[in-house]
Order: structure tokens, then sequence, then C-alpha cells
């Protein structure tokens, strides 16, 4: 569960869902998933230069659902920008 975009400013951001390296089961579902809030998870953005990381809250299948609009809306929403 991975997904590339690039904002306005040309810095390419990969979102990785948290704890995507475990194997694919139910286990890396409840892992990544955020505690008390149903179909909702933890997804770590990493710039390509050098802003720093941020990780965001996403619901449901986010790397089908999310436009890179939204996708950038998070990010910025949660560098405080």
């Amino acid at each position: 569960m991975e997904r590339e975009i690039t904002d306005s400013d040309g810095l390419t951001w990969k979102c990785v869902q948290a704890y995507s390296g475990l194997d694919k089961n139910a286990e890396k579902q409840e892992a990544a998933q955020v505690k008390g809030q149903e179909d909702t998870y933890w997804v770590v953005c990493t710039p390509s230069g050098g802003a720093k990381s941020v990780r965001i809250k996403l619901q449901g299948e986010w790397e089908k659902s999310y436009s890179d609009e939204m996708l950038l809306n998070e990010i910025q929403a949660q560098q405080g920008v």
C-alpha cells in the first residue's frame, strides 16, 4: 500500500501505510489501524528533499480513494502549513 505524489514545489512524497513490512494479513491491518477509529490507518509520507516525514491518519483504501490533492492537503495540515 504505497502512493507517490508530487506537490506544486516539485517535491515528491512517498506515502506508505505504517507497518507495511509485515506479512499481508489481519495482523498488519490491525497494527496500522488508528486505535478507536474504525477503518482509519496511519500512513507515513516521506519527501524526496529536505522536509521532514509526516504521519497522517487516512481512511479506508486511501491509496485508491484519496486524490493527489487530498493527500497533499493532509500532508500540509500535518506540517502546519
